[in-house]
């Protein structure tokens, strides 16, 4: 029997080991739907074997031919018991195109939420495609129950599941410590956010203004902003050495981002959004604010001011640990692989 996180994989999984083909948009490099690649190595740690095909086009016509035949040749060569397609949009279409073995679609956000940052042509495109390869998956996943409701006809195909993090990876070590790896002085107030590469969405513009007016209150707040370009291996490095993180988006599903946050200690005041409220439960301290500049803004002086972790690492494990959610996402794959059988 194989272990991970200290729990026995037989014990929480399954009876047999399922190949499990995922495929994820994008490069694989760097920070780019590290969520999902980390998922697959958690999986993996499971006793499955896990190919992982990694979209490199879905906007160029020919570059999508050219996938959408490279994806098959790789799907009849590993010739997996079922599909873990991770995210909607062209992603999701050229899977349900390309085989007819079993799939999986976790839905994680953009792909079924309003996009600000992208035109409207593409943005409906986006969204109708999600749409139509939900019609075609043997089980959905949606990492919050609020994006599982933006589907129009998923029934009861559909399991609410977030992502989840590595809780040994993100776990509290001494500011102090953190700082010093990072070379920031000892005395900065700073507060983390994360802008990617949807700063419409992720509502930089409030975040900003929001600052600002927590500045009125302690001077010396300074905005970190995130564009994705950092490390990943340094992130829990930087959840430590900040004092609190803002999210001000108005549209997310579960961000991985503030469930980081949380298994490092690392307070945070939020909007509404997602499934924050659910996330932010029981963790103190944290706030949920209205989306209002200047509320927020006081939420942050008073956080910044109580200078204290939060209580998150201890909920952490138990709410979206791996070792809690991996076997929820490998009896949604079992499922799928058996309604096909």
């Amino acid at each position: 029997m194989q272990t991970f996180l200290g729990v026995g994989v037989r014990n929480v999984a399954h009876d047999f080991a399922m190949k499990i083909f995922f495929v994820i948009p994008g490069s694989g490099k760097g920070a780019e739907m590290i969520f999902a690649r980390c998922q697959a190595d958690a999986i993996e740690a499971f006793g499955n074997p896990v190919f992982r095909f990694f979209m490199r086009s879905r906007t160029s016509f020919w570059g999508v031919i050219k996938e959408l035949r490279r994806l098959r040749r790789e799907i009849r060569a590993f010739a997996p018991d079922v599909i873990h397609c991770h995210y909607g949009t062209m992603t999701a279409f050229l899977v349900v195109c390309a085989t007819t073995r079993p799939i999986v679609i976790t839905y994680r956000g953009s792909d079924l939420n309003p996009d600000p940052d992208a035109c409207f042509l593409r943005a409906f495109a986006s969204r109708f495609l999600s749409q139509l390869s939900s019609l075609f998956a043997s089980r959905i996943i949606c990492v919050s129950g609020e994006l599982a409701g933006r589907l129009w006809l998923a029934g009861d195909r559909v399991a609410v599941i977030p992502t989840g993090v590595d809780t040994k990876k993100f776990s509290p070590v001494p500011k102090v410590a953190a700082r010093n790896m990072l070379g920031w002085d000892r005395n900065r107030k700073v507060v983390l956010f994360n802008v990617g590469r949807a700063p419409k969405v992720k509502r930089l513009d409030l975040a900003e203004m929001a600052v600002s007016e927590a500045k009125k209150i302690v001077p010396d707040i300074e905005l970190l902003k995130l564009f994705g370009d950092v490390d990943p291996d340094l992130m829990p490095v930087y959840h430590n050495a900040a004092d609190v993180l803002l999210l001000t988006s108005d549209y997310e599903g579960s961000p991985t981002v503030v469930q980081e946050a949380i298994s490092c200690g690392l307070p945070v005041v939020s909007v509404d959004v997602g499934d924050v409220r659910e996330r932010l439960l029981g963790v103190s301290p944290s706030k949920i604010v209205p989306r209002d500049s200047k509320k927020l803004g006081a939420a942050l002086a008073e956080i910044i001011s109580l200078n204290r972790r939060s209580n998150g690492a201890d909920l952490a494990h138990s709410a979206f640990g791996y070792a809690t959610l991996i076997p929820k996402v490998l009896s949604v794959l079992e499922n799928a692989a058996q309604s096909k059988a």
